[in-house]
């Protein structure tokens, strides 16, 4: 297999990172909230913090920490509700923004996005002027500071959007790359988790440079498929492209709550909730898939799940409640309570492949 065709031209690649999202947006609707510390989740025994402002940060709190280890860390830590309904729409109004600057637009969250604006729209005279015009109407129009990463790829585009935040940007241009990711650690590196990272780190690999020395047989025989990518970002080197609309693999809803369900009838009724969300996606994007899967975590913080893929696509909001309570219930009776329940989706089929399978089943 031969090495994946370079673009004909260098791209020009941003990466947006809203600051501290969800806190920011609390801080912004509530004027008491501002410049103090801030952390969107539960306040119990038993809450998380699901996103901190940067006053919060530098007591050390940050997302997934537990309630009680942020309030210890700071005690003056004012812990708001979160308001998804209200951090989607504020997201919807960031991606009509993009979508003035480029047609190549990937989301990967609420709050991050890439554009490729090797030709942008406003014919600005480059990316780093769009990234500048881009952040510039976002904090006009929404009243929330974004950071931004230039560069020639993907990899190194979301590496720079972390330099100078908040509310700053960063160009990595192509003669600077290879030694920029010399010079980092490799847990800082997208894509490579903390046990990836401890497993290099065993090899006396820390940096970037470290990782440049070994060779890509050695890096594919210790780290498998991962290898190649590990060679390519090691001297930045990234080829994918800015997909617009890419394909999903997984689509899902969970909520951990606020008071534990105590009773198989509050999880089941959870867990047609959670079912009713990712059915709801299904319609506005007539997505069809086989596999469902449950995921409970208990107040205990013991995590399980249960999986089922179906002969066919599933077909109706009743065929997914039926689905998703069937495999709850096989962690009845209940020994402890819940705090969370998820129900996700996925093995997707086209609209043309799922209609065959239907006609198959069919016949």
């Amino acid at each position: 297999m031969g090495q994946p065709e370079r673009p004909a031209v260098t791209r020009k690649i941003i990466h947006i990172d809203m600051d501290a999202f969800y806190a920011s947006v609390e801080q912004r609707d509530s004027p008491e909230l501002r410049g103090r510390p801030v952390a969107v989740g539960g306040s119990s025994a038993r809450g998380v913090v699901a996103a901190a402002s940067y006053e919060a940060r530098r007591y050390g709190v940050r997302s997934a920490m537990p309630s009680v280890t942020a309030t210890r860390k700071c005690p003056e830590l004012v812990f708001v509700r979160p308001r998804f309904d209200v951090y989607k729409a504020v997201s919807r109004q960031i991606r009509e923004i993009f979508a003035e600057y480029s047609d190549l637009v990937e989301p990967l969250s609420l709050d991050e996005a890439y554009l490729d604006v090797t030709a942008n729209r406003q014919q600005l005279p480059s990316a780093t002027a769009t990234a500048e015009a881009i952040r510039a109407r976002i904090l006009a129009e929404t009243g929330l500071t974004a950071s931004a990463g230039i560069s020639y790829n993907k990899f190194l585009a979301k590496l720079a959007s972390d330099q100078n935040k908040p509310n700053g940007q960063c160009v990595i241009t192509p003669a600077q790359g290879e030694a920029f990711v010399a010079g980092l650690e490799v847990g800082r590196f997208h894509g490579i988790g903390p046990r990836t990272a401890e497993k290099l780190n065993r090899f006396g690999i820390h940096t970037g440079a470290d990782l440049r020395a070994k060779d890509a047989e050695w890096l594919r025989r210790h780290f498998g498929k991962s290898g190649a990518w590990y060679h390519a970002i090691a001297r930045g080197i990234d080829d994918r492209p800015v997909t617009p609309d890419r394909p999903r693999k997984s689509s899902g809803s969970e909520t951990t709550y606020f008071e534990d369900l105590a009773t198989a009838e509050a999880v089941e009724n959870g867990v047609r909730a959670m079912a009713d969300e990712v059915w709801g996606w299904c319609e506005r994007t007539r997505a069809a898939a086989r596999t469902v899967t449950v995921k409970v975590k208990y107040a205990d913080f013991q995590q399980i799940t249960r999986s089922r893929t179906l002969p066919a696509t599933i077909d109706s909001q009743a065929m997914l409640h039926a689905v998703s309570v069937d495999l709850v219930r096989t962690i009845f009776p209940l020994v402890k309570s819940v705090r969370l329940l998820g129900v996700t989706l996925s093995n997707f089929e086209d609209e043309q492949s799922a209609a065959q399978a239907q006609l198959a089943f069919v016949l």
